[in-house]
């Protein structure tokens, strides 16, 4: 039977046959998602990345799902056990438990006790059982004939004869249904303390006594069950409405009162799910919400992480980064405007040495030499105090800003091979001062030579399917990096290996021809670097930057292939590609034109001239540029000075299920909950904000000796 997986997916997601196949297509054909879903938007309908990852995944699923029921059937037919309704059954099966439900009854399987009770000869006694027969015949003696040395008593028979009846009625599709259905409405999971010496510190007291619906317990709480039991201080266990359960089995398997065998089918009924079906259940279904935590807490990581990959670059400044630290000292680095290292320092302001007075002196010799425009301060041990000495330093001695940095991965950066690479001839710890102060430049450049999972924006992320965590979080990077655009001539590789259709290798074989002969002086001459075949230029091309080549072009969204076209239409236009008020003209004109009618002319998809028009108008468009600048500061806030009511502006650090973390430029970040974040119910605070935002929010409370501040975004 010829599965029909593209009518499946137009129908689940809505979208006409021919264009579902076409993206199908251009997958098949080893195009990327970015370029599909940048460049080939009249073969795709213009979906969008998020939809044509979604129709990926999908595609990927019932492909496995094709394999699996084939694989199925072929088991079964080499048993000369498959039947026409059996088969169609299988193939109908819109899940992959679906078809394990199906196949359970012929699956090879461990030596059980149903498989014994078999070679004792006791099927055709458990056969009779199942009949329900309305016979005389006294228990004892319809039991006789299956007694032996193995079966040597009557009450042996029967229980081995419920035992190949209770794992009959385990491998029935329909039972499986059954349970799991009326387990996920109604059961509940239970959490409870098991040991209280391996939770000193109380870190799962919220779960000692827990208890929940199946239904209603939310992802971060299956994972923090999950880790307490792991570590031994939680007992978790899920429990069904059992006897509901029972009852719809016996309608399936009805004992009959005018049967000796009723009481059998009874106990076997029981032993059935208790035994076998339950247990099976419940591991199944604890499987099922890890899961649905796990892909919860991997989508909150991606948000955030989008959010963080997009925070604007400061441009065009001097920064000095500072990476704070009590006893050995605090590191500096002063970068140019495209991040290369002007001098370093260590310096050591805070206990033991408590050398401010020198710290002071540094710092403002550095500001006046390099013309600093900001100072990076790290967020991590010695931040406040550090923030503190940067104030002073401001309010005496110079004239410039300074921030707070998320640090996070920036050890994890400083021991890498990558910055062994960048930074040969400097310590270790210096590294992370490099590092804090490129953030400011360049967040995406800097944040993308660090694995994610280190640079904490997360949700249990430690705790999640590591595999499913770093593929989605690698999208999120093509997505981020691509839809910006990078600058083949100043990129380092761990920027240029998440271009569409690039890798680690070409990436590092790109940088290694620029270092060798000089910058590229156009896109084509990428195509010189050895394994970039006419594929992986078609893909990549699009999304690289050439901002001082020969060509205006090179520094635009518009794929060299459509050169030709921008050619044809500048002509059309009495345009030309040299004139420094281009943009201005195509802005003026682009209102009063026929675009579908200029697409036929050009034998151009209206998508693609829509997206020309939108390039030649922004050449060199950073979309990063467009959002909130970071918040710089010139006076440090502490927690005694907030008050309730005061207004300030603040950054979004985080967003988890119950609200936003909030950098106010305090020692602590503030929380808006999420019933404080607008004067509308609220469920989703992805809806509301993202990490990067720079918002307004006003102080509900501070409660000093918790560390905690309540923020409101609320009118």
């Amino acid at each position: 039977m010829k599965r029909d997986i593209v009518g499946k997916l137009s129908t689940e997601m809505s979208l006409r046959r021919e264009q579902v196949q076409r993206t199908i297509d251009l997958f098949d054909d080893g195009n990327t998602v970015p370029f599909v879903a940048r460049y080939r938007k009249e073969m795709t309908g213009s979906l969008d990345e998020e939809q044509l990852r979604s129709l990926l995944d999908r595609l990927t699923y019932l492909r496995k799902l094709a394999e699996r029921q084939d694989a199925v059937i072929a088991s079964i037919t080499e048993q000369e056990k498959l039947t026409p309704e059996l088969e169609a059954a299988i193939l109908e099966a819109d899940t992959l438990q679906a078809v394990e439900d199906l196949y359970l009854p012929y699956k090879p399987k461990r030596r059980t006790r149903a498989m014994i009770a078999r070679e004792r000869g006791l099927e055709p006694l458990a056969d009779r059982i199942l009949a329900q027969e309305a016979v005389r015949e006294s228990l004892d003696r319809i039991a006789a004939p299956f007694l032996s040395a193995d079966v040597p008593t009557v009450e042996d028979a029967y229980q081995g004869a419920r035992d190949i009846i209770a794992e009959v009625i385990s491998d029935d599709a329909r039972v499986r249904d059954i349970a799991r259905r009326q387990t996920r409405q109604r059961g509940r999971i239970t959490a409870e303390l098991a040991d209280a010496a391996k939770d000193e510190r109380r870190v799962y007291a919220t779960y000692y006594e827990f208890e929940a619906a199946l239904r209603f317990v939310r992802p971060y709480q299956v994972l923090a069950i999950n880790r307490g039991e792991r570590e031994d201080v939680l007992k978790v266990r899920v429990s069904a409405p059992e006897d509901e359960i029972l009852d719809q089995l016996a309608r399936l398997y009805p004992p009959r009162r005018q049967s000796p065998f009723a009481k059998h089918l009874s106990l076997a009924l029981a032993d059935a799910y208790k035994r076998l079906i339950g247990p099976a259940i419940e591991r199944e279904i604890r499987h099922e919400k890890s899961d649905e935590a796990d892909q919860h807490a991997i989508t909150v990581f991606a948000t955030n992480l989008r959010g963080l990959l997009l925070l604007p670059p400061l441009k065009d400044v001097i920064v000095l980064g500072l990476d704070p630290g009590f006893r050995t000292g605090s590191k500096v680095a002063v970068v140019d405007q495209t991040g290369k290292v002007l001098d370093t320092v260590t310096i050591y302001p805070h206990p033991p040495q408590n050398r401010r007075a020198e710290a002071l002196d540094i710092l403002a010799a550095l500001v006046e030499r390099y013309d600093v425009g900001v100072i990076a301060i790290g967020n991590g041990t010695a931040s406040r105090e550090t923030e503190d000495l940067v104030a002073a330093l401001i309010r005496e001695r110079v004239s410039t800003q300074y921030l707070i940095v998320n640090e996070a991965g920036a050890s994890v950066y400083s021991a890498s091979p990558l910055a062994r690479a960048e930074l040969p001839d400097m310590d270790v710890s210096m590294r992370g001062a490099v590092s804090i102060a490129r953030r400011v430049l360049d967040p995406l450049a800097e944040l993308v030579k660090i694995d994610p999972r280190s640079i904490g924006v997360g949700l249990y992320q430690h705790d999640v399917d590591q595999k499913a965590l770093g593929t989605k979080l690698s999208d999120v990077i093509e997505t981020v990096v691509n839809r910006v655009g990078v600058n083949v001539n100043t990129a380092s590789p761990a920027l240029l290996q998440h271009v569409a259709g690039l890798g680690p290798k070409l990436a590092e074989r790109i940088v290694a021809l620029r270092d060798a002969d000089g910058a590229f002086i156009s896109r084509l001459a990428v195509k010189q670097v050895k394994g970039m075949g006419d594929k992986t230029f078609e893909q990549a091309a699009g999304f690289l930057r050439v901002p001082d080549g020969d060509n205006l072009l090179d520094n635009t969204g518009v794929h060299p292939e459509s050169y030709r076209v921008v050619k044809v239409l500048l002509k059309r236009l009495s345009l030309d590609l040299s004139d420094p008020d281009l943009a201005a003209h195509i802005r003026q004109m682009r209102g009063t034109l026929d675009i579908p009618a200029l697409a036929a002319e050009l034998s151009v998809g209206v998508p693609t001239l829509q997206d020309i028009f939108d390039d030649l108008t922004r050449p060199g468009r950073d979309p990063r540029s467009e959002l909130d600048p970071p918040v710089l500061r010139s006076d440090v806030l502490k927690m005694e000075d907030l008050q309730p009511g005061m207004q300030l502006k603040g950054t979004v650090r985080n967003v988890v299920d119950f609200g936003a973390f909030v950098d106010i430029g305090v020692k602590q970040d503030g929380l808006v909950h999420i019933s404080e974040m607008a004067d509308f119910r609220v469920n989703d605070p992805y809806e509301i904000v993202s990490v990067g935002d720079v918002i307004d929010v006003r102080v509900l409370n501070v409660d000093i000796d918790r560390g905690r501040i309540g923020l409101s975004m609320r009118d």
